[in-house]
């Protein structure tokens, strides 16, 4: 399992994403899922995944290699907007279930991917999309303006009640980091390192690309607050009048 976060906010793009792996109690691994397209003032897109590893790979492989459409071969440096980009990461999440879709079923093995792709092409407006197994996809909006996948339950709780799209991108990196927190918490599955990208609109490169590791004073400073903070709220809250 693995959880991935993704902001839509006024300003910018923030996104975070852990990199466990596992297949078992004893077969646990560290790979990056997140995946970044850059041209510096041209565009931004930045892609995480979830689900089946070797799923995962091949549609990143297959959106690295590029998708013979007929007409051309195209790739996420090539298309010309953010929602032909998530057009072709849904065509390959297709093409790959239709090469291994059958054999993993053989084998007892669901096809499950979904992934989270944002970013901005110089010109065009800034999106962020999550993709599902079929191909499919929705995209945030103002309304909704974040987007999870993987083990999303333990995180959303401080999302619905502290985000809006006007949230400021560096109050949204505190925001994730203590949903990211939360899952950790509660979850084995979700492990450290975890890869944070910070995007702000019209810039077309990212803000911030940064690993956080255990040691990391500030996550570990997020850590802490938050902990102290919830158990301060916690005794604060009056007792119930009517138990003795």
């Amino acid at each position: 399992m693995t959880y991935c976060v993704g902001l839509f906010l006024k300003d910018g793009l923030v996104m975070l994403s852990d990199t466990r792996t596992n297949a078992g109690v004893d077969n646990i691994a560290t790979f990056s899922k997140t995946h970044v397209y850059e041209i510096p003032g041209e565009r931004f897109m930045a892609l995480m995944t979830s689900g089946n590893l070797g799923v995962s790979q091949a549609v990143v492989n297959m959106l690295h290699e590029g998708i013979n459409t007929g007409e051309r071969v195209e790739n996420l440096y090539s298309v010309p907007s953010m929602f032909r980009a998530a057009q072709l990461v849904g065509e390959a999440v297709r093409r790959v279930f239709n090469t291994d879709g059958r054999t993993l079923e053989a084998q007892n093995v669901k096809f499950e991917v979904s992934l989270l792709l944002g970013g901005q092409i110089k010109g065009r407006s800034m999106r962020l999309f999550q993709i599902y197994a079929a191909g499919n996809f929705i995209e945030a909006t103002p309304d909704t303006p974040f987007l999870q996948i993987g083990e999303t339950k333990y995180g959303k709780p401080i999302l619905d009640r502290a985000l809006s799209y006007n949230t400021d991108p560096r109050d949204g990196v505190k925001l994730v980091l203590v949903s990211m927190d939360s899952t950790l918490r509660s979850n084995l599955t979700v492990g450290m390192p975890i890869d944070l990208l910070v995007y702000r609109r019209d810039e077309a490169q990212a803000a911030l690309k940064r690993r956080i590791n255990e040691d990391d004073p500030y996550f570990r400073m997020i850590r802490d607050t938050w902990s102290k903070a919830l158990r301060d709220a916690y005794l604060a809250i009056p007792r119930p009048e009517w138990l003795a």
